[in-house]
């Protein structure tokens, strides 16, 4: 969709003006004089339901367009106003720039905005060294901004865009008092997909128990075709808990082998680059092998996305803290560490200190740390944090390092949730939201429709009405689906280990060394003075000898960017505002 006439790829309706959209979209819209409403994407909503919400339209409640289930994109006017809004977790994007004293222009692809695509490099520094849930409205492209997941975005003439938030949790005491909700709308979300095909599904089965949940939901409503990824690094707990699940609901399953050439990191030639760096674009080879078998069914189930929904982070500690509940956090923290048979001081003293700094004090303690020189790279096992100073932080040069401390003090002035847990479960919703759109340009050429039933606005919002701490399983990894969904075998349930693609990255940087080193060296980063290849060089030896595991995340982080910046189309003309 493009505002001042809005697009969504070849469909037209009078009161948008010229709208363009991919083949196969479903578009409902409804009017009665000035006022107008138009849904775009995977929606079940009647046309009936459409003309009762038009009421919402005329009293300005633009958070009630967005509860129905399915994914989806809604544009309404009520003849003076206009409103545009994506999906809570940033899949359906909404992009926006203002162009001097012309009004605000808004599309779903940035490249429909009019404006030259030049990467910010600055950003993506940071995004490497700090992590991307700072600038929620940022994208990697300089002067485009991105309406936040959670927000739409409202035009008035002659005024500038205001962000409207949408997200409307309405908040329960516990678990179980949620736990019926949330399980109706993931039914729901993942059932009337089936239903409205009525023909045979693809489905990612890789035994975890997100994707195996919706495999057993979308196999009580239909014929489901899933598929796995196996090769030597892949666990076996995963592949037997996969062929135990596809037994179990009579699924047909089938199991791709992988090679060394569906490592990571190969990118293989006819890739598409994509819109944004994402750590999919590192896995097309696995993912072609994988996926083949499904290919051209009209929709392919994920479990994308269920571990933000179904589970919360020791953020929730911090909130326990800012909350004035000391005596519980520590209780907590101490029972989360015997578990796992580690320390608890390490885990208690970051999350004191994130609870005293609090997230703009965090930020500008980083940004201290930045442009007192280079940094030593902070390891996860230390406890939830604000703003992590990664493996990233410590490749930058000192220009990058002031680059990403300016960008940070100017992150601290942004409004964002204050609370550690809320703060935490968005940003992380985001992130996957970001992933799911970015891996959008693989599964077109794939020949796959993915769907995110994880993702919806209504499982979404039924999750986040649980408390994090209450998701936060001690005993029972991801309590939140058991009680959701009593129905579900427990064996299944009960499963608290979770596979890793770890051992797959570690070979995948051994066999692609030489050319990675090469990509990382001749990035427009590098380039830029923003980052040192010598401290990368360094770093991705190391990870591909198997000796440092921990910075594998920000190898992985990095590398895709360097590729992706290596497609992007900066110098082609494009008409600016």
């Amino acid at each position: 969709m493009t505002g001042g006439s809005a697009a969504v790829g070849g469909w037209t309706i009078d009161w948008l003006g010229d709208v363009r959209r991919a083949p196969d979209t479903r578009v409902q819209a409804v009017a009665e004089g000035p006022v107008a409403l138009a849904v775009v994407g995977d929606c079940p909503v009647t046309d009936q339901e459409l003309h009762a919400t038009l009421a919402d339209v005329r009293a300005g409640q633009w958070g009630e367009l967005t509860r129905w289930p399915g994914s989806y994109w809604v544009v309404a006017s009520d003849g003076r106003l206009r409103f545009v809004c994506g999906d809570l977790a940033g899949i359906r994007a909404v992009y926006y720039t203002l162009c001097g004293d012309e009004p605000a222009a808004w599309a779903t692809e940035a490249g429909l905005l009019g404006r030259p695509l030049v990467p910010d490099l600055p950003w993506l520094a940071a995004r490497l060294a700090v992590g991307e849930h700072h600038w929620p409205h940022h994208t990697p492209y300089a002067q485009i901004r991105l309406v936040p997941g959670g927000f739409g975005l409202l035009l008035a003439p002659g005024a500038p865009p205001q962000l409207v938030d949408i997200r409307r949790i309405t908040p329960v005491d516990e678990l179980r008092e949620g736990a019926e909700r949330f399980g109706r709308a993931l039914t729901d979300a993942v059932q009337h997909r089936i239903h409205a095909v009525g023909a045979v599904v693809g489905a990612d089965l890789s035994g975890g128990l997100d994707s195996s949940a919706a495999v057993v939901l979308a196999a009580d409503a239909g014929t489901v075709h899933a598929v796995t990824y196996t090769d030597g690094y892949t666990s076996g707990e995963d592949m037997a808990f996969a062929a135990r699940v596809a037994e179990q609901t009579g699924t047909r399953h089938t199991v791709a082998t992988g090679g060394d050439e569906q490592l990571p990191f190969g990118f293989p030639a006819g890739q598409p680059t994509g819109v944004e760096p994402v750590l999919e674009a590192a896995m097309y080879a696995m993912d072609t092998a994988y996926l083949r078998p499904v290919r051209g069914l009209p929709l392919h189930l994920t479990g994308h996305g269920g571990d933000i929904v179904l589970d919360s982070s020791s953020a929730c500690w911090v909130r326990l803290l800012q909350d004035g509940r000391r005596r519980e956090a520590h209780r907590q923290v101490v029972a989360f560490a015997r578990l796992r048979n580690t320390a608890p001081g390490p885990y208690w003293k970051a999350i004191k200190q994130a609870a005293v700094l609090g997230r703009a004090g965090s930020l500008e303690c980083a940004a201290k740390a930045l442009e007192r020189g280079p940094v030593t790279p902070q390891t996860a096992v230390g406890g939830w944090s604000w703003c992590r100073l990664g493996a990233g932080a410590s490749w930058l040069t000192a220009e990058g390092r002031h680059e990403v401390a300016a960008l940070l003090r100017q992150a601290a002035r942004d409004q964002q949730p204050e609370h550690a847990d809320e703060f935490d479960q968005w940003a992380a919703l985001r992130s996957v939201g970001a992933s799911a759109r970015g891996w959008a340009p693989y599964a077109e050429q794939l020949g796959v429709r993915p769907v995110y039933p994880y993702l919806d606005n209504e499982v979404v919002r039924a999750a986040f009405a649980v408390p994090a701490l209450a998701r936060r399983g001690l005993v029972t990894y991801k309590p939140l689906l058991r009680a959701a969904l009593p129905a579900l075998p427990h064996w299944l349930t009960s499963r608290r280990s979770k596979g890793s693609f770890t051992a797959q990255r570690i070979a995948g940087l051994a066999r692609h060394q030489g050319l990675l080193d090469k990509l990382i060296a001749s990035s427009p980063l590098t380039a830029g003075g923003l980052i040192d290849p010598a401290a990368v060089r360094a770093a991705l030896a190391q990870a591909a000898r198997g000796q440092s595991a921990t910075v594998i995340a920000d190898l992985h982080q990095l590398i895709v960017t360097c590729w992706w910046l290596t497609g992007q189309t900066a110098g082609k003309k494009v008409t600016a505002c």
